[in-house]
């Protein structure tokens, strides 16, 4: 019987020995994980990003998966949000600690699928993947073709969306943002794209609140929208669309000065993205009196450009207003609204 035993305890061994062997580290540059966003990847090993939206994924074989992050903890306290999405199934993350691991045991063997999203945004601090422990990474599908990217502000960055861990006004500001859940991520999951969330909370075309230093113009050509100066390299990202959700920070303003800062801004785009249909978005968040300022703005916009021979300009105009979210802003249902409208339109445009 003891000699059972020890074969039995021997045979374990092995076994155990065999399936630790089966785990390795692979580096954050292994060429079988795809980013998407403004990424910094001046250290490949540790390739950070700040934006709301930035996602990164891949495939693995196995049975367990840990994914190893660092978060730049800003402040001294603010732990990012992430989205993990196993198989298609979300899960909302927040980190606790400056190096995290995050991990899947027991599951399924065989091939999986994993996507990491960044909910929160810049000024939340840069997150950085360190490396992922599976039993091996296989070739992920190709990018999806289409490419939009989304500018914008807190709307954009998708505050107040989700509620499910936190209710809203309980804790931090930043607790319910949800990038992956907001319009954007929305929209382009509908129409089989990548997409890019150029965004910031409280920015404006030329006015921003809530004592916020920067204007949209002045960093967009930024890895980091609030906080950082590296410089983005436009050429790693063409979009087939650009829209622009700007103007509820602006608030009603000189119509002359503000026309004059829009138009500005869009020539700054075409200079970045030369052959990109622009669409020029009111807010949904906007009250009757902004939204009617806003139409006129944009349909001035929309015919400068057509009269000067661009035309893929074009303007959208959300009808109602969506504040059912924290804070006033869209709730998850809204940008779900948000979303199908947004859809339906560029599909028509882009003949998608």
């Amino acid at each position: 019987m003891k000699k059972f035993i020890i074969i039995l305890l021997l045979f374990s061994c092995v076994l155990l020995a065999q399936a630790q062997k089966q785990v390795r580290l692979f580096s954050a540059d292994h060429p079988y994980i795809q980013f998407t966003g403004r990424v910094d990847h001046s250290n490949p090993k540790l390739p950070r990003f700040w934006q709301p939206g930035v996602y990164f994924n891949f495939r693995f074989t196995g049975s367990s998966c840990e994914i190893i992050l660092h978060d730049e903890i800003l402040w001294g306290k603010s732990h990012n949000y992430i989205e993990v999405v196993l198989d298609g199934k979300p899960i909302r993350m927040q980190t606790k600690n400056a190096i995290d691991t995050i991990k899947f045991y027991n599951l399924k063997r065989g091939k999986h699928t994993l996507l990491i999203c960044k909910n929160t945004e810049a000024n939340i601090g840069f997150l950085a993947l360190a490396g992922i422990r599976c039993e091996s990474l296989i070739k992920s599908t190709r990018k999806p073709s289409r490419k939009i990217e989304f500018i914008g502000n807190s709307i954009t960055s998708a505050q107040g969306v989700d509620n499910s861990l936190i209710p809203c006004g309980t804790k931090e500001w930043y607790d319910q943002h949800s990038a992956y859940f907001g319009y954007g991520a929305v929209t382009s999951r509908a129409l089989n794209a990548q997409y890019h969330l150029s965004s910031v909370s409280g920015i404006g075309l030329m006015h921003s609140c809530c004592n916020l230093e920067i204007i949209m113009p002045l960093v967009y050509d930024k890895v980091s929208m609030r906080n950082d100066t590296i410089p983005w390299n436009f050429k790693n990202y063409q979009p087939d669309v650009v829209t622009v959700c700007l103007g509820q920070n602006d608030g009603i303003q000189d119509s002359i000065i503000f026309l004059s800062n829009y138009i500005a801004f869009i020539n700054q785009l075409r200079t970045y993205y030369p052959n990109s249909s622009i669409i020029c978005l009111t807010s949904p968040m906007a009250n009757d009196a902004l939204r009617l300022f806003m139409r006129n703005i944009l349909k001035t916009v929309v015919e400068t450009f057509h009269t000067s021979g661009d035309k893929k300009v074009y303007s959208f105009i959300f009808e109602k207003q969506y504040i059912k979210g924290c804070d006033s802003h869209p709730s998850m249902q809204d940008h779900k609204e948000i979303a199908t409208l947004l859809t339906a339109f560029i599909k028509q445009k882009m003949n998608w």
